[in-house]
């Protein structure tokens, strides 16, 4: 059957469920094109539901029998399921379907790839895999039977029979049907046992392809790390005799926390120095202990619908940015997130894409698998922790996971244990949660007899369907510094309610810098007049980590902003500062390394915008590249400096230390590049032993315009790598020439190895032409037209990855009109397709009707 015509689903119309299952027994007998998947389920009315209709989920199924009660039924068959009568108590629900894993490109529900069997359930992949309530909000107990020749054969839970051709497992925990999981193929596993607290030792596995296996060890120690971290921090305690990990190649997301088997995208879990990049360690290491968090937030307390996703993907994510904090360092954890978060969920917010936090509406909820749900959720949380106090907040936690275990919550449940806890009224932080859009936070100050005041307004601009926003909770963090540096006022929390407030601190000698949202204590726009000459104060004083970051950064921002409109020089206020910030080595060489960075093209177009005016991405382009050879040659006897002083000649460890001093070192070598046309590029890559310093020096060569030879060798050298491949796809794109980058992306779709149906090769190429803003915006429209075609040839394959890529055009009305007419173009193209997943539609109508 054909896809129905896509619906809106609305917060409001949630009703119960009218039956709530007790346990689901499955048997699973594997063949790629013909699975038989025999159900049999325990209903029983539900004394909550206002009515009676019996409706199981169901797509792309062939039903061959159904029975309730032992006695055969003839369903009545719909385009997204099958309705039925059944008795007015409790009953068996039996049924057979058969379903081809291997015509599944889609990736959604059971599939095959490279001839292993494995799921993808969230959001609503279940209802491919047999016929089910598959709504959030039934849970239940699972045993599953898989019956197959091959010889690792796991589903969810401890396992408790296993023979000649099959394997039994059992999950005593209830859980909705998108926490289901299975996985069966020839694969090896790395094992290692923890011991609970409480005494209790588990079976830990990843288990990973023939080849694999010498790249499983750090992701190991990461998942045991991140056992203790949850019981010492949260006193969360794992549950189950045994917990596996999957690498997986063909996946749409970058892990699933199935309930003791979790499913990772082979990227988010395979890694060796040689191979991957520190960056990669950290973000595999972040990764395995969100999916391990989940176990708790998010598995043993579920969301009630998919509105509620922000309630266990925000709270995941603050609790994994929490432990990457305390495994390396949290104030280099913090300026990462933020520019992560400015870069993609405040350009978000800021467009025909942007939504509250807890949406109200979806037409495809894989669409909301956003930044605004992950990372503007997680900044929630935070502000709710800074808010109440960090006592306060664990008590908060402690209540919400003895109040909730076993249940399906809503954010009224969770605000509702902090109100409980503090005997705060939370009425208004809500307001977080369900209004779009991202504050404008005005400061303005007086200073008068000793007395210093601060008076804040807040206003957000309207989004889609959202045109009058009310004041909400903003903890502003404020310290306060004297002329000479020295901090008179450490940092203090105000509580801004209003849409106007003013702050008075007293008894001050002279008039005070102040120091503004300090560790970036609410996820707004901070609009403060201020000179350059109070930034480089800042960045030389502040003892706010992320403000001294946010300072340097400023004054970047203000000095490329000069250049591109008014065709200004570099300030040699910003290198000098940026020097002195360079040559300190009393701060931490990876905070160094991001001083050293500027301002993002996206920010700058989108900074140009708040002032009226269009942006040109060339002209951006053109002064970024000015300004970092204008620091090159500015700190050309520094670089080598400091090059030299942070190689690391130890063996390679994936630690913040080691981290740290490669990013620096490396952030150097890509000035010098600069100044000596790749040399010491060419050098390092000739030495490197691992890859964060092969990588770094191809880079190097290819922005130097040196990098045939070393492009080709590294190809020839990790040819049969794919992970390392998605990154040699990527680099040559990133580094290109805007007028060639379409060009090179075109080419590189051509190569033997270029494949759509794998989502990260598609991504790798793709998503860097989308993510290199002049060479994707460039004047000829070739990178709109290339990525047009891809997506439209992708969408019958893959939706969800296609409608997640379409992104790339929710900044188009920022533009000029050529390129608006360009894009435009494009869009009416896509959405003139016929045959266009409702994923797919919806994301274009939402970026078309800007």
């Amino acid at each position: 059957m054909k896809d129905a015509a896509p619906q809106t689903i609305y917060l409001k119309d949630y009703t119960p469920p009218s039956y709530l299952v007790d346990s689901v027994h499955l048997t699973f007998r594997l063949s790629p094109e013909h699975t038989r998947v025999v159900s049999r389920i325990e209903f029983r009315p539900n004394p909550e539901a206002a009515n009676r209709d019996f409706f199981l989920h169901g797509e792309e199924l062939r039903l061959h029998s159904a029975r309730i009660n032992g006695a055969e039924v003839t369903p009545q068959m719909t385009l997204e399921g099958l309705t039925c009568e059944v008795p007015d108590a409790p009953f068996v629900w039996e049924s057979d379907v058969e379903i081809s894993p291997v015509a599944n490109t889609a990736l959604e529900g059971l599939y095959i790839s490279n001839g292993m069997y494995s799921t993808q359930c969230e959001a609503q992949g279940f209802r491919k895999i047999t016929y089910y309530p598959d709504r959030p909000d039934v849970m239940a107990t699972f045993t599953v039977r898989i019956e197959s020749d091959l010889p690792v054969l796991l589903s969810n839970g401890n396992p408790v029979a296993q023979g000649d051709g099959f394997a039994e497992w059992h999950d005593p925990w209830p859980k909705p049907a998108y926490l289901f999981a299975l996985v069966a193929g020839d694969l090896i596993n790395h094992p290692d046992t923890f011991t609970t607290k409480s005494g209790k030792d588990v079976e830990l596995n990843i288990w990973v392809r023939p080849g694999d296996e010498d790249k499983c060890a750090f992701g190991m120690e990461a998942l045991k790390k991140s056992m203790k971290w949850d019981e010492d921090v949260y006193g969360r305690e794992y549950d189950l005799d045994i917990f596996n990990i999957v690498a997986v190649d063909d996946f749409n997301m970058g892990a699933m926390e199935n309930k003791g088997l979790n499913i990772f995208n082979s990227s988010c879990v395979l890694a060796s120095p040689e191979t991957s990049t520190d960056a990669n360690f950290e973000r595999i290491e972040a990764i395995i202990a969100h999916e391990y968090f989940h176990n708790w937030t998010g598995n043993r307390i579920t969301c009630r619908d998919w509105f509620q996703l922000c309630l266990k993907e925000g709270l995941t994510v603050f609790r994994d940015s929490q432990f990457t904090s305390d495994m390396r360092s949290a104030p280099v954890k913090r300026i990462e997130d933020v520019i992560a978060l400015r870069g993609r969920q405040f350009r978000e917010d800021n467009g025909p894409l942007a939504h509250p936090v807890r949406p109200d509406s979806f037409v495809e909820i894989n669409n909301f698998y956003t930044a605004t749900v992950y990372e503007k959720g997680a900044e929630l949380i935070g502000m709710l922790k800074t808010l109440v106090g960090d006592a306060d907040y664990a008590k908060a936690l402690d209540l919400y996971f003895d109040r909730h275990d076993g249940d399906a919550a809503t954010i009224e449940d969770w605000l509702k244990v902090f109100e409980d806890t503090t005997g705060r009224d939370l009425t208004q932080f809500k307001r977080w949660y369900e209004q779009a859009g991202t504050p404008r936070l005005s400061v303005s100050e007086a200073f008068e007899d000793g007395t210093y005041t601060l008076t804040f307004k807040q206003d957000t601009l309207p989004t889609p369907g959202q045109d009058h926003k009310d004041p909400r909770v903003i903890p502003i963090a404020v310290g306060l510094l004297n002329p000479n540096g020295d901090e008179v006022v450490p940092t203090t929390i105000l509580e801004m309610t209003g849409a106007e407030q003013s702050f008075r601190f007293e008894g001050l000698a002279a008039k005070p810098v102040p120091s503004i949202l300090r560790d970036f204590s609410a996820p707004v726009i901070l609009q403060r007049e201020s000179s350059d000459q109070e930034r480089a104060f800042l960045l030389a004083h502040d003892t706010d980590p992320f403000n001294k970051w946010e300072a340097g950064r400023a004054l970047a921002r203000s000095g490329l902003i000069a250049m591109i409109r008014d065709g200004a020089a570099p300030d040699t206020g910003h290198l000098d500062a940026l020097q002195a910030v360079v040559r300190d080595d009393t701060l931490d060489p990876a905070f160094r390394a991001l001083a050293i960075g500027l301002p993002s093209q996206d920010d700058l177009a989108q900074t140009l915008v708040n002032l009226g005016e269009v942006p040109d991405p060339m002209a951006i382009w053109q002064a970024v590249e000015v300004l970092k050879q204008t620091i090159a040659q500015h700190m050309q006897d520094l670089l080598p400096r400091i090059y030299a002083q942070y190689q690391v000649d130890d063996a390679y460890r994936a630690d913040a230390d080691q981290a740290g001093a490669r990013a620096l070192a490396n952030a150097a070598l890509a000035l010098i590049s600069r100044v000596d046309g790749g040399a010491q590029a060419q050098a390092q890559y000739d030495k490197a032993d691992n890859m964060t310093q092969q990588l770094a020096a191809l880079g190097c060569l290819i922005g130097a315009n040196k990098g045939d030879k070393a492009v080709q060798a590294f190809y020839e050298q990790w040819r049969h790598d794919r992970l390392v491949i998605d990154k040699w796809f990527s680099l040559q794109i990133a580094y290109s020439d805007p007028d060639h980058a379409a060009e090179i992306a075109r080419a590189l779709t051509d190569h033997p190895d270029f494949t759509m149906k794998n989502p990260n090769r598609f991504r790798a190429t793709l998503g860097a032409l989308a993510g290199h803003p002049a060479g994707f915006h460039h004047a000829s429209g070739a990178g709109y037209a290339l990525l047009t075609d891809w997506l439209l040839k992708l969408d019958p394959i893959n939706p969800q990855t296609t409608a997640r890529m379409c992104s790339a055009f929710e900044t188009w009305k920022r533009y000029d009109a050529d390129r608006q007419s360009m894009i435009l173009a494009q869009l009416d193209r896509i959405l003139g397709q016929q045959g266009l997943s409702r994923d797919t539609t919806e994301m274009i109508t939402r970026i078309r009707s800007a």
